[in-house]
Order: C-alpha cells, then sequence, then structure tokens
C-alpha cells in the first residue's frame, strides 16, 4: 500500500487534550460515516460498536445479520498510536466493508488506548479487505499499523514458573493481577515423568475467549507483572486444529501416556502385540507410540488396553493425530 496516500479525517489537525476534543472529533468522524446514526460507544469499556449492529453492504444496501459473525471476520490492530481513537480508526476500516463492532482496549488510568483494538466485520470478505488496505497504513507520520486476521487462540503457554507449584498455587497468585483470571476457565499444567510432586516449569491458561486471552498476555507482557517475585515469559499457545475426520479413520498408531519410567519398549511390544502386528514401539520419556499393521488390530487395543495398568501405573491411550503436511503460516 502506498503510505502516502491520504489519512482519515482528524488526523491532519492538531490533537487538543481532554474529552471535548475527543467527541468532537468522533461527532465530526462519524459525521462522515455511511451511517453513523447507527453508532454508539460503550464508554465503561472503550468499546464502539453499531447499534443494534445493522449489517451495512455496499452492493445491496443495508441489511441485517440474524447472528454474530464467525470465525475469520475480526481482525487484530496493533501498533497504535496511544493518543489516537475511533474518530480516526472508524472511517478507515470501513473502507474494507460494514464494521459489526470495534473494540479499543482503553487504559482507565491515563484515558489512552493501549495499542491494539479488535475489529469485527460482517463478513469475511471485509476482514480480508480490511487487512489489504489497512496493514502496514502510516495512520500518523511514521506511525504504521499492523493488522493482521485474529486467531481464535484462547490459550497462553507462561513460563518460569516455580517447578514446586500446583494448579490451585497458580490459580491463587495469578488472581492477585488484575486482568489475568477474568474469563479464565482452566490452568493446564504437566508434571515431570520422574517426580509427579513437581511440574516442568510451564503452564497453560485456558480462556473462555480469544479477548481475554489476549488482554491477559498483554498484561503480562507489559513487564511490570511478577509471578512469586519473578517476571514470567508468555506466548501465545500453538492452536491445535483438529485433524480430519476421514484421515483419523485410517490411523493405525497409538498415542500411550501416563507411563513409569520402568516401562520400556520391550514390555509395551509385549502388552500390545497380543492384540495384532506391530510396525515399532517408540517410548519417550512419560509416552509412547504403537505402530500397528492393522487399523482394526489398534483400535482393539486402545479399546481393551485403555485404563489398564502397566507398571503399577494407569495408561492412557488415544489415537496418535498424524503429523501435519502443511507450515502453519507465521503470525502476526
Amino acid at each position: 500500500m502506498d503510505s502516502t496516500q491520504s489519512v482519515p479525517a482528524g488526523v491532519s489537525e492538531p490533537r487538543q487534550p481532554g474529552a471535548l476534543y475527543r467527541r468532537a472529533a468522533l461527532r465530526e468522524a462519524l459525521a462522515q460515516s455511511e451511517d453513523p446514526t447507527s453508532w454508539r460507544q460503550d464508554r465503561t469499556t472503550g468499546s464502539f460498536s453499531e447499534a443494534g449492529r445493522p449489517a451495512r453492504d455496499f452492493s445491496t444496501g443495508r441489511g441485517s445479520l440474524a447472528q454474530e459473525p464467525g470465525i475469520g471476520t475480526e481482525v487484530f490492530v496493533g501498533k497504535i498510536p496511544r493518543d489516537l481513537y475511533e474518530d480516526e480508526l472508524v472511517p478507515l476500516f470501513e473502507k474494507a466493508g460494514p464494521i459489526w463492532d470495534l473494540r479499543l482496549m482503553m487504559d482507565p488510568l491515563s484515558g489512552q488506548n493501549r495499542g491494539y483494538a479488535f475489529i469485527t466485520f460482517c463478513g469475511k470478505e471485509a476482514a480480508q479487505e480490511a487487512v489489504k488496505l489497512c496493514d502496514s497504513y502510516e495512520i500518523c507520520p511514521g506511525k504504521h499499523l499492523g493488522v493482521c486476521i485474529s486467531v481464535a487462540n484462547n490459550r497462553l503457554f507462561v513460563g518460569s514458573i516455580p517447578k514446586n507449584k500446583t494448579k490451585e498455587n497458580i490459580l491463587e497468585e495469578f488472581s492477585k493481577v488484575t486482568g489475568l483470571t477474568e474469563g479464565l476457565v482452566d490452568v493446564i499444567l504437566y508434571h515431570q515423568p520422574d517426580d509427579k510432586k513437581k511440574n516442568r516449569g510451564f503452564c497453560f491458561l485456558e480462556y473462555e475467549d480469544h479477548k481475554s486471552a489476549a488482554q491477559a498476555r498483554h498484561r503480562l507482557m507489559s513487564g511490570k507483572v511478577k509471578v512469586w517475585g519473578n517476571v514470567v515469559t508468555v506466548e501465545w499457545a500453538d492452536p491445535v486444529e483438529e485433524p480430519d475426520p476421514e484421515v483419523m479413520a485410517k490411523v493405525k498408531v497409538l498415542f500411550v501416556r501416563n507411563l513409569a519410567t520402568t516401562v520400556t519398549e520391550e514390555i509395551l511390544e509385549k502388552s500390545f502385540s497380543e492384540f495384532g502386528k506391530l510396525e515399532r514401539v517408540k517410548k519417550l520419556k512419560d509416552y509412547a507410540f504403537v505402530h500397528f499393521e492393522d487399523r482394526g488390530a489398534a483400535v482393539k487395543a486402545m479399546d481393551e488396553m485403555n485404563g489398564k495398568e502397566i507398571e503399577g501405573k494407569e495408561i492412557e491411550i488415544v489415537l496418535a493425530k498424524p503429523p501435519e503436511e502443511k507450515e502453519r503460516a507465521p503470525g502476526c
């Protein structure tokens, strides 16, 4: 995109402090909108959305959506200058298509935005067009937006967790930090294979939606949050995509977990070969992959062996997910 293009209404004017300017600039921007009467602002959250959420289609005229837009209609907008508000974002992103919802994340203490927003469009095409039009857009001199399709990832990876902490300890400690437990539905913790009293030094935080996870991630990445006196590392957990059912219907490999340290490949081979001919067995730490020549034998072994004890520990068995054929597109 040509970075010399004109910027939205309000950018060329000198900024003035205070809420009066913000409201005046917003009114001016919305006056240029296709339907300024349809917009409202939630003053408590800094959320900005269409009243009644009508879908405005450029080709067919005004319409309405029976339900909220689905996956692929939301974009994440980053690198927003902190003193920029909805009055400049709305006219810009409307060029891509009808907006269902715009949520500019606000800092209640400073009154400025937090540098990012989520915009939901009425359709996937508009969201994709927004990325084309607005990614790297020079919203202010020397300030370029970063725009990408929002990945519906609800899970965060959090490292630097003391290894002696339990799930309950983590929940209790994180609840002391404002914004971390809002929308949190689960803490996933993995134990060391040779010592079940210790975790592996990391956990996963599962949130009810992407927005809650994104806000918690932003809070943890600020550098101001300390957990047990230490700054933790945080990243998006790799999203888990469910494989094609037709592909899974051909799987002949079992994933066996929760194995005792004394379990060897020879022990596994002896236990599972009763159900059919094996191609190979591979054990890694406290889990293993058991390869059968026949799918029917693999399914029978899974049904009969799941929950059984081997070397004093109850094992868990599922069909192994096949390796991905394609690399995931890098996130933005």
